[in-house]
Parts: structure tokens; sequence; C-alpha cells
């Protein structure tokens, strides 16, 4: 592992609400984030704030908010947001403490699903010679290859069954060979890799959770046991 802490403190002349006010950034100030595994889920519904925390994870590295390899440093049209700039970090190893303490040993990745065009290109891939879901694995066979910090934000949006599951298989390797993974989602697929951590975001905050005891994994089973439960509330 990297990092085995992330805390951040409110500016004292930011009278503005957000992102100070969102459940879990409330949490991350309070009391932090530790990290407990080589792979971190974070779990919640649209709104819950788990984008928000992941792209400040990735900004508190060093990682561009628009998204890229943390060698192409800041050439998004996107400062750091407010939270991004507030971000610390406590180093989980000898090889994270090296990281964090020099710019140019560090390692990582931030891949967002919606900046993932351009940050592809930034990366001399070429997003119009394959499919989405294919350029998206290219970054994750090429890139995410050395230990370091690896952030993604919704990653399976372009991805297929069989690509997930692939996957799957990158983020396990980067844990055996010492890297770090958080990654904010809604797929029962990823967040079923054993030894993850996963983290339920929420109007709550945040709270540790098990796959089994996921909303998203009940509700998965439900609807695919009996689609029509589901459907009978929404169409006419």
């Amino acid at each position: 592992m990297i990092v085995e802490r992330a805390y951040a403190s409110k500016p004292s002349d930011d009278t503005s609400p957000w992102p100070w006010s969102v459940p879990c950034v409330a949490d991350l100030l309070a009391d932090g984030l530790r990290f407990t595994a080589p792979v971190t889920f974070l779990v919640g519904e649209n709104g819950s704030g788990k984008s928000t925390l992941v792209e400040a994870l990735a900004e508190g590295f060093g990682l561009d908010p628009w998204g890229s390899s943390h060698q192409r440093r800041y050439v998004g049209p996107r400062p750091k947001s407010a939270l991004g700039e507030r971000i610390r970090f406590d180093a989980a190893s000898v090889r994270g403490r090296r990281m964090l303490g020099n710019w140019s040993a560090r390692e990582g990745f931030f891949l967002r699903a919606e900046t993932a065009m351009d940050a592809l290109r930034r990366e001399s891939f070429d997003p119009d010679s394959a499919s989405h879901g294919e350029g998206f694995l290219a970054v994750f066979r090429e890139k995410f290859q050395r230990p370091g910090l690896y952030v993604m934000d919704e990653p399976e949006a372009a991805l297929s069954f069989q690509s997930c599951l692939e996957l799957i298989g990158h983020m396990d390797q980067l844990a055996s060979s010492g890297g770090q993974v958080i990654c904010a989602t809604h797929s029962p697929l990823l967040t079923a890799l054993p030894g993850a951590d996963i983290i339920e975001v929420g109007d709550h905050g945040m709270r540790r959770t098990t796959w089994n005891d996921l909303a998203l994994v009940d509700h998965w089973r439900r609807y695919l046991t009996d689609p029509r439960a589901y459907l009978r509330h929404i169409l006419g």
C-alpha cells in the first residue's frame, strides 16, 4: 500500500457550505479516512459525494483532476478543487513515504469516466482506434503496472461484464505488487473483489460494510430475480 490515511481541514476563511457540508466530506474533516486494504471501493447513490471525494483524493496526491497519469500533471482546464487543495496523507510504507516526500518518485493515475477520452489522448492513446471500453482496458493494461496510487471514478461505465472481470484482475495484480486502488463505483461485480475494503457513502457520511450487506447488491439480486417487481412501479 501507498497511503494509510487521508485527512483534510477546512480553510478558516471559507464560508461556503460546499463541499464541507457534504456528509462524507464532513466525516473526512472530523476523523479522516483510514485505508485498511490495498483496494478500497467507495459506493453510494448519485449525489452522495463519492465522486467529489475520490477527485479530491486524486488531487491531493498530485493527479490531474481531469484525469491522467502523475507525469502529466495539470494539463486539464480545471484547477484543484477547494477540498483537493486541503487533502493530506499519511504513508503506509517505505515506498509510500518516498512517494509522498518526492514528487518525481510518485506513480499513479486518475481515471474518470466522463473525461476518459481526453485522458487517453494525453497519454498518447488513440481513442478512435478502439471502442470506449477497449480504450479503458488499454490504459489498465499499459498504465496500471507499477506500484502507485490509482484512483478511479466509475470505470465500469464503459465496460462490459467480461471487461469488468478483466479490470478486477488488474486491481488484484496491483494490490499484489504493492500498489493501491481507490475506486468510486456502482458495480456489484467490482466490489466483489476478495479482500477489498468497501465504504458506503451517503447521508450518514461514510461507513464500512461488506459486499453482502451493500444495498446495491441487494437491489441487483432482487431485480435479476424478478424485474417486474421493480418495473411495475415505473412503466405505465
